[in-house]
């Protein structure tokens, strides 16, 4: 009897295949493949398309096989990276460019001459979205615009462009199915937030034709089949999320005030807030949580651009560590951080400061701070820049959560978990088991294929718990230490961008 689920989880570092059992929704099978990044020019980031597919396809079916085939998968859920956006031919599914991925800055002098124009407020009012290259329109333009023919084709309705979880879609369906879910169209800033539709007045502004777009679907659908040969029969595909929404569905955050935080590549905070999209204030995002039984629910998210990256630039290219897991060990072996923070503006900076131009920083070196001290600043910086989400959240009119979920790689650093509790002074839970992500996806794909008939069920096991311990005088003394590096590195910003304009 087919009673498992298959997630299908491509992120930005990997590809990933994880098979649930729904009762106790326990990891029967998991495959994973690393994904590898490219930098093609400073600020560009890329991922190869077809690397991408030729390891969804691996992971599966070695997923499939350790539970003993596909005749024992109900339903495929799909996750993904989110804004991360390619271009292919309609008809042979071809990619035409490597894939923008969403740390790319390359469009930000497109989304900057916008704001300059005074576009932003309509945007942000439509979409919930600020104007920055983190999200995917600018991109789908850079490609029109940057691959010989492409804009022309594309007219001609001869193009596909779109999300990760939509390319997937086509290749999982042989070409059939051209499809994405309301949480991947959310994040394009084409995308209206209240009527759930592709917006003209958008698609003029970043001059998109609407030919090149997906139908968008809720995230508990059948968004399509598998081609038999390619797992041996054909498998629905009946639900899809992008991986932050797909985190919060895992976690159970299914009602207003569910905060929760992923520390991946990068990090990302979700709050629930309900039925009706929220406007932030204070420069969070407005998105669509998830949409399933006719019902949309809403979020407001602080994305920050690096979180794990940072410990792979510490450790690949610094050289501070050897392994990621070190990190720990280097933080707890110091006092305190000697003074030294690390902004990690490799990409710039996201909410709730949105500067593209920004630039990763180290400041307070003296004669004493070494590596030590540098490897510390890089984890003490995920913190530093989760409290400035909460508190950017509170300015919305969020109420102070009590407790902060979290999932990720990163949270296996209990030393990082404890300082997360004591900068936010928030009691911070880690799930028994990580894989929130997949867990979300595969719930959705459970929904959709009727194997349950409610998202209604958190996560099992004992979580993990860490209490703030640390005085206020204290937190008070870092966050201002924070607080002055911060405003050091967006002055290094402002000072490149008026000398590139003389």
């Amino acid at each position: 009897m087919a009673d498992l689920i298959l997630a299908l989880d491509q992120g930005t570092t990997s590809t990933r295949a994880v098979v649930f059992d729904v009762d106790g929704w326990r990891a029967r099978a998991t495959a994973q493949i690393p994904l590898e990044q490219h930098f093609p020019h400073p600020g560009s980031v890329e991922h190869d398309a077809d690397e991408i597919w030729r390891a969804a396809l691996q992971v599966c079916r070695e997923a499939m096989h350790e539970v003993g085939g596909p005749d024992h998968i109900a339903a495929i859920g799909l996750t993904n990276q989110r804004e991360t956006t390619l271009l292919w031919d309609r008809a042979t599914g071809a990619p035409l460019h490597r894939a923008i991925v969403w740390q790319d800055r390359r469009t930000a002098p497109v989304t900057d001459a916008l704001k300059a124009a005074g576009h932003e407020p309509v945007v942000q009012a439509e979409t919930g979205l600020v104007l920055d290259p983190y999200f995917s329109a600018s991109k789908i333009a850079w490609l029109l615009d940057h691959v010989d023919g492409a804009r022309a084709r594309a007219e001609a309705g001869e193009l596909c462009a779109g999300t990760i979880d939509a390319w997937l879609m086509f290749k999982l369906t042989g070409g059939a199915r051209f499809v994405t879910d309301v949480t991947n169209a959310s994040r394009t800033s084409l995308f209206g937030l209240s009527d759930l539709t592709w917006r003209d007045d958008l698609l003029d502004l970043f001059n998109v034709p609407r030919s090149v777009l997906p139908e968008v679907l809720p995230s508990a659908d059948l968004f399509g089949e598998t081609v038999p040969d390619l797992f041996g029969r054909a498998i629905p595909i009946t639900g899809c999320a992008g991986d932050q929404q797909a985190a919060l569905v895992g976690h159970g955050g299914l009602g207003p005030g569910a905060i929760k935080v992923t520390y991946g590549t990068g990090a990302f905070l979700v709050a629930h807030t309900g039925d009706r999209p929220v406007a932030s204030t204070n420069r969070l995002l407005s998105t669509v949580a998830y949409r399933v039984d006719g019902q949309t629910a809403y979020a407001l998210e602080g994305s920050i651009f690096s979180a794990g990256s940072t410990i792979q630039w510490l450790r690949d290219v610094m050289g501070a560590v050897g392994h990621s897991r070190e990190s720990e060990t280097v933080a707890q072996s110091l006092l305190d951080n000697g003074g030294v923070y690390l902004v990690p503006a490799f990409t710039g900076l996201g909410a709730p400061i949105w500067e593209a131009e920004a630039r990763g920083a180290i400041f307070g070196l003296t004669r004493d701070a070494g590596p030590a001290h540098i490897v510390r600043a890089g984890l003490e910086a995920m913190a530093y820049q989760t409290h400035d989400l909460l508190e950017a959240l509170k300015a919305d009119g969020a109420p102070a959560p009590r407790r902060l979920r979290v999932d990720g790689g990163v949270t296996a650093n209990g030393w990082l978990m404890q300082f997360l509790a004591d900068i936010t002074a928030c009691e911070v839970e880690r799930p028994a088991h990580q894989e929130m992500t997949a867990l979300g996806a595969a719930r959705l794909a459970a929904l959709g294929c009727g194997l349950i008939e409610t998202l209604e069920q958190p996560p099992s096991g004992q979580p993990a718990v860490w209490s703030p311990a640390m005085a206020d005088a204290e937190r008070t003394r870092l966050l201002a230490g924070w607080d002055a590096a911060v405003a050091g590195c967006l002055a290094q910003a402002r000072a490149g961008r008026d000398g590139a304009n003389h």
